[in-house]
């Protein structure tokens, strides 16, 4: 046994193999560095200008492809035929096309995707029932990380066919609030107090100028549509001052806010019925000739 092992590394471990499998590290490392560069260089010059996902697209298939060249060339330098690897890799790959049909179709959706430019990394939009912030778009899916840090996978292809509202694609926004105010108050009144504390809100913007309509007679209250225009980054901030400053100024205007009431009235006429529990076996114990109210 340690004669095999002895013949095994003498016909094997020679200076000529070390020296090949060193010259094969050096190059694969050399290789790996020369696409990172490339992949700098086209980035930086290029595609300097384009889109997040449109860089990050362009990054996979430049590491992609010098992957493919560098194993390729490896392969050559181990004294494998390439054209017997090439055919093999052709019939390879017509299977894996016919039985990944699905992802080559995410793929082709990537690409509209990117060149829609419907939206970008970092911004918040919603596709059917999910929301939140575009964290990665790949060439199979897309990644969305919602609002408490959840992380929702996409198929590109599902997304081609979704409506998709991008609701950060602009640098301001209109936030509606919609209130509702008794019959009995002044609407000129309640219009000043609300575009005076939009006035005096500093989150709010002055142009476009705050939004007032009226929307309709109600069934408790006149319906007012109240609309202010902000920056995108001070949603929540806007919200919750906007909130606060309607209740509390209503509040010192004696401004009601009617709310519905429900009121449950028990019928003078409805009388209950006596049940004698101690009625005797085969007696009614709702009376004689009286039917069950239950069938």
């Amino acid at each position: 046994m340690d004669f095999i092992q002895t013949e095994l590394l003498q016909k094997y471990f020679t200076a000529d193999f070390l020296f090949k499998v060193l010259y094969i590290f050096i190059f694969i490392l050399a290789g790996l560095l020369i696409v990172r560069i490339i992949d700098i260089i086209i980035r930086k010059t290029i595609f300097r200008g384009a889109s997040e996902q449109s860089r990050i697209m362009v990054h996979k298939m430049i590491i992609y492809a010098g992957w493919i060249i560098i194993f390729l060339a490896v392969l050559s330098e181990l004294g494998v035929k390439l054209s017997t690897v090439l055919g093999a890799a052709g019939v390879l790959g017509i299977a894996i096309g016919i039985a990944s049909q699905k992802s080559l179709g995410n793929i082709i959706s990537g690409f509209f995707l990117v060149s829609d430019k419907t939206f970008e990394v970092g911004d918040v939009i919603r596709i059917g029932t999910y929301t939140g912030v575009v964290h990665a778009l790949d060439l199979l899916s897309i990644k969305l990380r919602t609002f408490d840090n959840t992380l929702i996978r996409i198929p590109n292809d599902q997304i081609l066919t979704t409506e998709i509202t991008n609701i950060t694609r602009f640098p301001i926004r209109r936030m509606d609030f919609h209130l509702r105010v008794a019959y009995k108050e002044d609407l000129l009144k309640v219009k000043e107090i609300l575009m005076t504390l939009a006035k005096e809100n500093p989150l709010c913007l002055d142009e476009p100028e705050p939004f007032y309509t009226y929307r309709e007679f109600g069934m408790s209250g006149i319906e007012i549509l109240f609309a202010v225009w902000f920056e995108k980054s001070n949603f929540v901030d806007v919200k919750n001052s906007v909130f606060e400053a309607v209740k509390r100024r209503f509040t010192e205007e004696d401004v009601e806010i009617p709310f519905q009431h429900i009121t449950l009235y028990s019928g003078s006429e409805s009388k209950l019925i006596k049940l004698d529990l101690e009625a005797h076996p085969g007696e009614n114990p709702f009376g004689e000739g009286a039917e069950d109210p239950q069938e």
